[in-house]
């Protein structure tokens, strides 16, 4: 086994699209880091579940697990909003409060059964729309490729996520210090911050790693101990990384530059093979 790294920061997103909190060890399981995109909201007018692609404010709130998190129980999460007002799942006004915010009918919800299709579904569209939406979403220039939408599931034309969960594509988002660093030197006026790109695991793969050194990655396995993560696909990067977060300004040359120095994409997606814990400094194998 080569080994090709540490943890260096482990992220968990309790609420889809908005700020997540920043963790010494997650556990991981099949469905992903425990806790993670466990909540999303719901555009109640257009009747689907939506997030920051279309709501950029929601990715300048920010989202907290209140107590301890397990597989089998989690705590209600604490959600402090863009004028740091507060609010919580099990607040009462919780819709109220995201309804003015972003303008519109909006309810959070849990992941809901696998079985429970209608609330993943979206809202019917001619192909045109699909496409227009599309372009919307990834925000490329006209003279700008599309993402090679292949590395998708199917049902993804169909629902929001894969029912049973609120993941666009994958429940694993790895991404290396190396990467950052590669576009930095490339566009070193914008801040290439890791929570810009929303990873679960930011690996450090040490002082003489240069470049986008996880998509060497993908389709093989990452070891941290016990745990096994197979990387299945390059991220392609849409609008959400240029969008305002807490600390972060809006800057649409971030996409600009991933578009056309690293082909689009900037870290790699993953799933879990072999569950366990991960912790802030474990060694990163690779296989």
């Amino acid at each position: 086994m080569q080994i090709v790294g540490t943890v260096r920061e482990i992220w968990r997103f309790p609420v889809k699209s908005m700020g997540g909190e920043s963790l010494t060890a997650a556990q991981l399981t099949a469905g992903g880091l425990v806790g993670d995109r466990h909540w999303a909201t719901r555009n109640d007018s257009a009747g689907e579940i939506q997030g920051a692609k279309k709501m950029p404010l929601l990715m300048q709130c920010v989202a907290r697990y209140r107590g301890t998190v397990g597989a089998d129980a989690l705590p209600p999460v604490d959600i402090t909003l863009p004028d740091g007002s507060a609010t919580a799942t099990d607040d009462p006004a919780l819709g109220q409060k995201l309804s003015e915010l972003l303008e519109r009918p909006i309810s959070l919800w849990p992941v809901q059964p696998a079985t429970n299709l209608a609330h993943y579904r979206r809202r019917p569209m001619a192909p045109p729309d699909m496409g227009a939406e599309m372009a919307e979403i990834f925000q490329r220039l006209p003279d700008e490729p599309m993402p090679d939408f292949s590395i998708f599931a199917p049902e993804l034309s169909q629902y929001t996520s894969m029912p049973g969960d609120y993941f666009d594509a994958f429940p694993l988002h790895l991404l290396t210090t190396a990467s950052l660093a590669a576009m930095a030197a490339r566009n070193p006026g914008a801040q290439w911050d890791a929570r810009r790109f929303r990873p679960n695991l930011v690996i450090d793969p040490g002082p003489g790693a240069q470049g986008l050194v996880e998509l060497d990655w993908v389709g093989k396995t990452v070891v941290l101990g016990d745990v096994e993560i197979g990387c299945v696909a390059p991220a392609p990067r849409c609008g959400m990384t240029t969008r305002a977060q807490p600390g972060l300004t809006s800057d649409p040359s971030v996409l600009r530059t991933i578009v056309a120095d690293a082909a689009q994409n900037l870290g790699v997606y993953g799933t879990v093979a072999t569950g366990g814990v991960v912790r802030v400094g474990d060694v990163v194998g690779l296989r």
